[in-house]
């Protein structure tokens, strides 16, 4: 499934739309998330943010093995952006690592 991550855009055809945070997550931690597309602000913060997803995404890859879908920034906010790239790269590095020393 694919999954989009915001408050006020409209999602492509055939992802499933959702608004916060917890709600992606949970759908994450069903293993059935193909790709994930996320924005920042989300209207409440204190309902959390798209970097809250890749902080858990990262813990995630860490603590538990967890292989990421493809995860996509769609947010016009360009300080987060950065951010949320930075953190989705550093996530590439834990999985990878992760495979390596499977091997």
């Amino acid at each position: 499934m694919n999954v989009f991550l915001d408050d006020l855009r409209t999602p492509p055809d055939g992802w499933i739309h959702v608004y916060w945070p917890d709600e992606a997550i949970e759908l994450l931690k069903t293993g059935r998330v193909i790709e994930i597309s996320l924005d920042h602000d989300l209207g409440d913060d204190d309902r959390g943010t798209g970097y809250d997803v890749v902080l858990w995404i990262e813990q995630a890859v860490v603590m538990n093995g967890f292989k990421p879908p493809k995860i996509t920034v769609h947010s016009a906010n360009s300080a987060a952006r950065l951010r949320m790239e930075a953190g989705i790269q550093a996530i590439g590095i834990q999985a990878i690592s992760k495979m390596s020393k499977k091997d």
